[in-house]
């Protein structure tokens, strides 16, 4: 090989790492660990199953628990559902990680942060989920007629 043609390649390659050093997507991982917990009446509630998905994947777990889910720039939906009929349904935005922001705009010039966004990689959700829980509506109805129940008492 001359070279020129090879001094070509070796310029091409140091550029090529330099521009895509501050990507997320070739530095990070593509997944993410959650931990998701639920409360219900102010209290941390267990057995209570979870689906967490966004527009890369769906994801099952049992609350309190740990689940991997693959990173997106949208957001994460979870619904979750406890027997008896407590109910709980939240949507979790997706954040842009900024260090990986500071090194696409540093090293790249931005051209990173474009291939992060189209892929994900570059965001992720808060490591800690807590989902509020609602009170279904049998348990709604048992509640008020204990209330109504308690209120017609005569002491």
């Amino acid at each position: 090989m001359p070279f020129p043609l090879r001094s070509f390649f070796a310029v091409a390659a140091i550029s090529l790492s330099t521009l895509l050093g501050g990507c997320a997507t070739i530095s990070d991982s593509p997944v993410q660990q959650l931990e998701l917990h639920a409360v219900l009446d102010h209290r941390e509630i267990g057995g209570v199953g979870c689906i967490l998905s966004n527009d890369t994947g769906r994801w099952y777990v049992v609350a309190p628990g740990r689940v991997t889910v693959t990173r997106s720039a949208q957001p994460l939906s979870v619904s979750c559902k406890k027997e008896g009929g407590a109910v709980a349904a939240e949507v979790v935005q997706a954040r842009l990680d900024t260090s990986n922001l500071i090194g696409n705009v540093v090293i790249s010039a931005g051209l990173g942060y474009f291939v992060d966004r189209h892929s994900g990689a570059g965001y992720g959700y808060p490591a800690v989920l807590t989902v509020l829980m609602q009170a279904g509506q049998k348990e709604q109805e048992a509640q008020a007629a204990a209330g109504n129940a308690m209120a017609a008492r005569m002491f």
